[in-house]
């Protein structure tokens, strides 16, 4: 996997759980923002997650 297609997964993954916070009757609409900011700020961490996971090359 490359990095452009893990950053591509991770985002469609990061959106997944934003729509699922939106939907959802538990997370109060005073507390969406702040949980969407921490999970929006995830994004930046995506290189450093690819490098983490990425197989070692031989």
């Amino acid at each position: 996997m490359t990095s452009e297609e893990f950053e591509t997964n991770y985002t469609q993954a990061l959106d997944t759980i934003l729509e699922a916070l939106a939907n959802s009757s538990e997370v109060k609409p005073e507390k969406f923002y702040s949980m969407a900011c921490v999970v929006e700020n995830l994004r930046y961490f995506s290189p450093v997650f690819y490098d983490a996971i990425k197989q070692p090359e031989e």
